[in-house]
């Protein structure tokens, strides 16, 4: 006897993407209209989500990894008998790689031998380093932090992964012998880090929670890399403490403000690398959101555990 196919809606309104319709289908789903859903798969933002979900709606998949734009316009309190799901881990290895880009370019001094126009061997000599014999702390061990261990490790890197619980970080490529670290004893840690990896959730406990007792408490060789979002990092902090020279750099994706103005002082510091939150383009986040969802649509269909639940009580 063959499984009932769920209804699931993609929307709010348009014609679906052919991937989320495949990855609805091949999940064992089929597409219709909202009224007769069980599960939304949204493809917009929160200004577009539907004011009211039909009382037959048990669960909707956002599109995002980071979800505090949907709390904030209240989305997911006004729902509290449905269960949420993010992207978080879809894009992982896209925004893992990226954090490896930046913090490899950061580390081997590389903006500065971008803007070179002449032959600098011996002054930038002394300042070429190596990621071999470091200790990279990943703040945030979920997705993208579990996707960046296995990156580090055969580069000769000591990773300190810092998570909510202090559990121990498990996934694929990635050894027991990682130290993992609970947030709040994440103050000890400072002293010990090479280099850092932001890749934790923007929620109201986790804003400036790199400020400036963090970065003083760095190396002055260290760089701080964010690809989690801009607020999680002082960024008056940041900029004073890369003007005087208190940590080496900064390689950032995510910036606050975001979109980062023209004629801000980060875009004029030579020790900061600005990506404008381009980690995960749509030519690549498409695809790996498209068997996210297929993932999940199974999952739902057979009364499983979904990937990347929401807690309305954390905030992510």
């Amino acid at each position: 006897m063959s499984e009932p196919v769920v209804p699931v809606a993609i929307g709010p309104s348009g014609p679906a993407p052919t991937l989320l319709e495949r990855a609805v289908v091949d999940g064992g789903g089929k597409v219709t209209d909202l009224a007769e859903a069980r599960a939304l798969i949204s493809v917009g933002g929160p200004d577009g989500f539907p004011a009211d979900l039909p009382s037959g709606v048990e669960w909707v998949q956002l599109p995002a990894a980071g979800v505090e734009d949907w709390f904030a316009a209240g989305i997911i309190q006004r729902h509290p008998h449905v269960r949420f799901t993010s992207a978080a881990g879809a894009y992982a290895a896209s925004v893992a790689e990226h954090a490896l880009a930046l913090l490899l370019a950061g580390v081997r001094y590389l903006p500065e031998h971008l803007r070179a126009d002449r032959w600098r061997q011996q002054e930038f000599f002394p300042h070429v380093g190596s990621l071999r014999g470091k200790t990279v702390t990943i703040v945030g061990a979920g997705g993208i932090g579990r996707a960046l261990v296995p990156m580090l490790i055969p580069l000769g890197v000591h990773v300190i992964a810092v998570n909510r619980s202090g559990r121990p970080v498990a996934g694929p490529g990635i050894p027991e012998s990682v130290e993992t670290v609970a947030a709040d004893q994440l103050s000890k840690v400072w002293a010990r880090t090479d280099h850092v990896v932001i890749a934790a959730p923007a929620t109201a406990q986790t804003r400036h929670l790199v400020g400036a007792d963090a970065l003083a408490r760095l190396k002055p060789a260290s760089w701080v890399v964010n690809v989690a979002r801009g607020s999680l990092i002082d960024t008056e902090a940041l900029v004073a403490a890369l003007s005087s020279g208190t940590i080496a750099g900064a390689g950032l994706d995510v910036t606050d403000p975001e979109p980062l103005p023209q004629g801000h002082p980060l875009w004029s510091l030579p020790n900061a690398i600005i990506t404008p939150h381009d980690s995960n383009p749509p030519q690549l986040r498409v695809a790996a959101w498209a068997d996210h969802v297929g993932e999940n649509v199974r999952r739902f269909a057979a009364g499983r555990d979904l990937l990347a639940p929401v807690d309305p009580v954390r905030g992510y």
